[in-house]
């Protein structure tokens, strides 16, 4: 989701420069089945531009709707969405919808934290029980105390009985892919349309620029010996396909001392068994967590055959990776289809940011 909340930023950044008013609305509780998990956001200007999404399309417009009378007073309110009548899906959304006035400063610091992939929170403060609270809303939590509301009107400070939703925003997720045949070109197209920013690593004796790669980030022409990724974390992929047993391996020793999530290699299983040979003769020390991240040959098994198909079977066994999902069926999927242990929708009778 952090690639969402990012494109509400900097759309809201566009419009405040332009003096547009704006107002956000935040999924901060569901009760039963929905589209989409609490924390997601949608950015609604007053000329009706929307940006980000609630659900997948059909909630927005009621969202707009009642967004108008925030619009007119100022007020947050908590709009409820009841799916089971609407949409069949036997699920109750609650949706704190706030005016959007964030200064520069928080805006400058947000893109910073997300520039330096460093995490951050917000916590929306709500009340399921009353429609319109002036005190309701958000504000963005940064390590060292360092704060930054929604809305200036928001109470941070808060006595009274309040429910709250507390989310981290992570680093947006990075896919690094080291190869630039047409199958890396389609693998970086598939993986920017799902939100992740894309990296090309390409080699200098065939020097790539971003224009040959669409939807990517950046590209890197660099040997293995002159790679420097010293900023790989746990919100990182790495894929070597650049088709070349002993590239591989030199791209693979280049980034021994990483730990990214996940790391695929192209090619049939003897394939892989031979390069982590060759590689763990070379480096017998290396960690075992570097190891257990390797996946070949990389992708899940769905009969892909194309170069588009097996883009397809690649993002798949990352996000079940990422996820910490054995992937099945949804159909055989006992309980709701969405897991989320790690969300906090807790109500409190003091709370204190």
């Amino acid at each position: 989701m952090t690639h969402e909340f990012k494109e509400i930023i900097e759309c809201y950044y566009k419009a405040r420069q332009q003096g547009i008013p704006a107002v956000m609305a935040t999924v901060v509780d569901v009760e039963g089945s929905s589209y989409r998990r609490p924390g997601v956001g949608m950015l609604i200007l007053e000329n009706g531009k929307m940006t980000g999404a609630v659900s997948g399309g059909c909630v927005e417009k009621e969202v707009l709707r009642q967004a108008q009378s925030v619009f007119e007073t100022g007020l947050p309110k908590v709009m409820t969405y009841d799916g089971k009548y609407r949409l069949g899906c036997e699920g109750l959304l609650y949706i704190l919808i706030e005016r959007f006035e964030m200064t520069n400063s928080g805006i400058e610091a947000i893109l910073e934290n997300l520039k330096s992939r460093i995490p951050f929170e917000i916590k929306s403060l709500y009340s399921k029980k009353e429609q319109n609270l002036s005190m309701m809303g958000s504000v963005v939590l940064f390590e060292g105390n360092q704060n930054f509301v929604f809305s200036n009107q928001v109470n941070t400070r808060i006595s009274t009985s309040f429910d709250f939703f507390q989310r981290e925003i992570l680093p947006c997720f990075r896919l690094i892919i080291i190869g630039t045949e047409h199958d890396a070109i389609k693998l970086g197209q598939l993986a920017s349309m799902t939100g992740w920013e894309v990296e090309i690593i390409a080699s200098p004796q065939y020097p790539k620029s971003i224009e040959d790669f669409p939807g990517v980030t950046r590209v890197i022409n660099a040997t293995p010996e002159e790679l420097s990724l010293d900023d790989i974390d746990n919100q990182t992929a790495i894929v070597l396909m650049s088709h070349n047993f002993a590239k591989d391996l030199l791209y693979l020793q280049a980034i021994k001392n990483t730990q990214p999530i996940y790391i695929g290699l192209l090619g049939p299983a003897r394939r892989r068994e031979k390069l982590l040979s060759a590689f763990i003769e070379y480096f017998p020390e290396v960690s075992d967590e570097f190891l257990d991240s390797i996946h070949g040959p990389a992708g899940l098994n769905l009969g892909a055959e194309t170069p588009q198909e097996i883009a397809i079977s690649i993002i798949a066994e990352v996000l079940a990776t990422i996820r910490n999902q054995t992937p099945i069926p949804l159909q055989e999927k006992k309980g709701a289809i969405h897991d989320d242990p790690k969300r906090k929708s807790i109500n409190v009778t003091s709370t204190q940011t």
